[in-house]
C-alpha cells in the first residue's frame, strides 16, 4: 500500500509539473525583459501578458466572445466576490467558473486580501483568520488561509492566489514587517491546505516600500517553490517611482524559472516599465473603469471623449483599434456618451481592452526581434505628447 500511495504521489507531481510549466524563450540584452511561455490546464499564456479583469465572473460590458476577440489569453476572477454572489457553492454546482461564465481559457483567481483591505467594514485580522463585515450586506464573513483555497478550489480556477495580508501605506516599519511575516505563514497554511492538483498557487511578495523587507520576503517564498510569484501592495497610491524603485529590488529576487506577476497595474507605461524590470503577468480595472468613463487609451496618450472638441471630430479613434470601433468617429462615440447611450461604455471597454492587448502583443514582439528598448522609448513618447 505504501509502495502504491508513493506512486500515486510521484505521478501526481509529474501531472502538476505537465499541467504548469513556464518556458522563458527569450531576455533582452539590455534590460530584464522577457519573452517567455506558461502552460496551464486551460492553454498556453504567451507572456508579458495583460490579464483583463472580471471580477464577478464578467469583465465589465463586455460579452466573453469580445474579450476573446481583444486576443486576451487569460483572464481574473476574485475570490471574495465571487463567494459573497452567487457562492462559490454555486458555481462548483455548475460545473466551477470556466463553465459558468463560458470562458475556456485559463482564469487566475485573486484571494480576497486586496477586498479585505480596500473595501471590507469593521476588520479585524488575527492570525487565524481576517474577520469582517460584507460590503454587501454587513454579514460576518471570517477568511482564512485555508477557506480563501477552498474558495478557490470551488471555483476551479487554474491561478489560486495565496491570501496575504495587505496594509496601508505609509506605515510603521513594524506593522508592515508583521504583515510580511504573517502573508508567508499564511502562504504555507495555503500550500497545506491545497487538494487539487490541476490547481497552481502563486505566493505574493509584501513589505511595503522596504526593498530590504521585499528580497527577505521574496527569498523566504522562494524557498517554498511556489509555481509562480506575485508582487502585491504596490499601485495603492505610491508614486509610481517608488513601485519602479521595488520592481529593481524585488524582480532579481524571484526564481528566474517561474512566472512574475505584478497585482494590480496599471497605466500602460506602468505595464512597460514592469516589463523593462522582469515582470511576466499584469492585471487591472484601468481599461474597463476609464472606459465606462468615456476615456480611451491610444498611442498619443488618453483621449477623454466628453471634452467639447470632439463633438465635430470626425477621425476614428485610433486606427488599428478594435473592428466594432475602428470605423467610428470620435463624434459619433462622444455623441453616446452624452446622450447616455450604453453601447459608449461597451466600445470603449472593448477598445481599452484591446488596446492593452495589443501593446503586449508588440512588446513581445519588439523582445523577440531584439528592440524593445527602441519600442519602450517610442510608445513613451508618444504617451506624453498627449492628445
Amino acid at each position: 500500500m505504501e509502495h502504491q500511495d508513493t506512486l500515486s504521489d510521484s505521478t501526481a507531481k509529474t501531472a502538476e509539473a505537465d499541467w504548469f510549466r513556464y518556458q522563458l524563450k527569450q531576455q533582452d540584452s539590455t534590460t530584464a525583459a522577457r519573452r517567455g511561455e506558461f502552460v496551464t490546464p486551460h492553454g498556453t499564456v504567451q507572456t508579458p501578458a495583460f490579464m483583463p479583469v472580471g471580477t464577478q465572473g464578467t469583465v465589465k460590458g463586455l460579452e466573453i466572445g469580445m474579450v476573446r476577440q481583444t486576443g486576451a489569453e487569460m483572464i481574473l476572477g476574485n475570490t471574495y466576490h465571487l463567494s459573497l454572489r452567487p457562492g462559490d457553492d454555486v458555481v462548483a454546482e455548475l460545473g466551477g467558473l470556466h463553465k459558468f461564465m463560458g470562458w475556456d481559457g485559463p482564469i487566475l483567481t485573486d484571494s480576497g486580501g486586496f477586498q479585505i483591505f480596500s473595501l471590507a467594514q469593521m476588520r479585524k485580522i488575527t492570525e487565524k483568520e481576517a474577520i469582517f463585515q460584507s460590503h454587501i450586506d454587513g454579514r460576518k464573513i471570517h477568511l482564512s488561509p485555508e477557506r480563501s483555497i477552498e474558495i478557490q478550489e470551488n471555483l476551479g480556477s487554474d491561478i489560486a492566489m495565496v491570501l496575504d495580508h495587505v496594509v496601508e501605506l505609509p506605515n510603521e516599519p513594524q506593522v508592515i514587517r508583521e504583515a510580511m511575516d504573517r502573508s508567508i505563514r499564511w502562504a504555507e497554511r495555503c500550500q497545506a491546505a491545497a487538494t487539487r492538483k490541476d490547481q497552481a498557487q502563486f505566493a505574493i511578495v509584501q513589505g511595503g516600500l522596504d526593498e530590504n523587507m521585499r528580497v527577505e520576503c521574496a527569498e523566504r517564498l522562494g524557498a517554498l517553490n511556489f509555481p509562480g510569484y506575485a508582487m502585491g501592495g504596490l499601485s495603492v497610491g505610491e508614486p509610481p517611482p517608488e513601485m519602479y524603485r521595488i520592481l529593481d529590488a524585488t524582480c532579481p529576487a524571484l526564481p528566474a524559472d517561474k512566472p512574475r506577476y505584478l497585482m494590480g497595474v496599471g497605466r500602460p507605461e506602468d505595464l512597460l516599465e514592469g516589463i523593462r524590470r522582469g515582470v511576466d503577468l499584469f492585471d487591472c480595472v484601468m481599461p474597463t473603469r476609464n472606459g465606462r468613463n468615456a476615456l480611451a487609451f491610444t498611442d498619443e496618450g488618453t483621449v477623454r471623449l466628453r471634452n467639447a472638441k470632439y463633438q465635430r471630430d470626425p477621425s476614428p479613434l485610433d486606427s488599428k483599434s478594435a473592428p466594432q470601433v475602428a470605423g467610428l468617429s470620435r463624434a459619433y462615440l462622444r455623441h453616446l456618451f452624452m446622450a447616455k447611450e450604453m453601447l459608449g461604455p461597451i466600445l470603449l471597454s472593448l477598445h481599452n481592452v484591446a488596446y492593452y492587448q495589443r501593446l503586449m502583443r508588440e512588446a513581445r514582439q519588439a523582445i523577440e526581434e531584439g528592440r524593445f528598448v527602441a519600442f519602450y522609448e517610442e510608445k513613451m513618447k508618444g504617451w506624453a505628447s498627449g492628445s
